[in-house]
């Protein structure tokens, strides 16, 4: 097979992917073996648990396109992703999952769109197999939410499965957001983009590492991250909590009902309104807090396969090979 000179880095987050990612690793290299652009796999363990850096170890010894990014600690989904995308050297970059609900056989139609000249590719899932009714309702809610409520266009229904262009890897790689909404900041830096419609296929090993407090706290990332909506919510409630004083001082006066009754229910909806309009703040301020501590985002424990000029060789004779 012809091999041009294009180099793909494709950008894996890994946490306690144990009982599959021995399959994964095998699939993509069977998969980039018959492909004729040149590929790495970048992996990014988030601080597993189990033996999923060791078995990506031991295939590296076996596979010098394999990169190994190694966290200190659990960061987080989308700082791994990040770590991920800043090591990349790839023309193009894809991120996509390492439980491969996300199938490689996607990657040539994004290539294909991407030499038609968008720089942006993401997958737009048809079918979500595998996953219960609860979470494809909310996530559907979610893209929903985001798309009326925030100051940027958030494609509906696509999650972090992408390829983009080095360029707007660039760009991305300036960003130093310590909560980052990666979906988010996509849209945000703009570019030309378009979309592959695919099927979501269903895990074969292993659980779902974005349980519903994981998906929460994505969602409120999101949503602080780009649109001010929350907060405009709570101008409206104040308003609503000041026309029910007003009703309730007129009540009183007239006495047509039970102040008692009245005032009590009076109490718990102001009572909620303050408490969920402390929170919706608190969660703006604690992001700004956040940020001005200017800490690193996240820290390497690892880094393993980074030897360019080795896999330069490797790449070599991986395409006498394939010629």
């Amino acid at each position: 097979m012809e091999t041009n000179q294009e180099l793909i880095s494709i950008v894996l987050p890994v946490f306690n992917e144990e009982s599959g990612i021995q399959n994964t690793i095998e699939i993509l290299q069977r998969f980039i073996a018959y492909q004729p652009e040149k590929y790495e796999l970048i992996f990014v363990d988030d601080g597993s648990k189990d033996k999923s850096a060791d078995i990506i170890k031991k295939q590296k010894e076996k596979y010098p396109t394999i990169k190994l990014i190694e966290f200190s600690r659990n960061f987080g989904h989308q700082l791994a992703i990040t770590a991920g995308i800043k090591y990349a050297k790839g023309n193009a970059v894809i991120v996509m999952d390492a439980d491969l609900q996300d199938p490689p056989s996607v990657i040539p139609n994004m290539i294909k769109k991407w030499h038609d000249g968008y720089d942006v590719v993401y997958g737009k899932r048809l079918v979500r197999e595998g996953e219960s009714i609860f979470k494809k309702f909310t996530a559907k809610m979610f893209y929903r939410l985001m798309k009326s409520i925030s100051n940027i266009e958030i494609p509906l229904d696509t999650g972090d499965f992408r390829l983009m262009d080095a360029k707007v890897v660039k760009e991305l790689n300036k960003l130093k957001e310590p909560e980052p909404f990666v979906r988010g900041l996509v849209s945000w830096v703009g570019f030309k983009q378009t979309s592959v419609q695919y099927e979501r296929q269903e895990r074969t090993a292993g659980e779902s590492k974005y349980p519903l407090s994981k998906m929460i706290r994505l969602a409120s990332d999101g949503i602080t991250s780009f649109s001010a909506v929350p907060l405009k919510i709570m101008n409206y409630a104040s308003i609503f909590s000041i026309l029910i004083g007003f009703i309730y001082g007129l009540v009183k006066i007239f006495n047509h009902f039970s102040s008692v009754d009245f005032a009590t229910c009076s109490m718990f909806i102001l009572s909620g309104i303050i408490m969920f309009g402390l929170g919706t703040v608190g969660n703006y301020l604690f992001r700004t807090f956040d940020a001005s501590k200017q800490r690193p985002q996240y820290i390497i424990a690892n880094r393993y396969g980074f030897d360019y000029e080795k896999n330069k060789k490797y790449l070599k004779t991986l395409k006498q090979n394939n010629g």
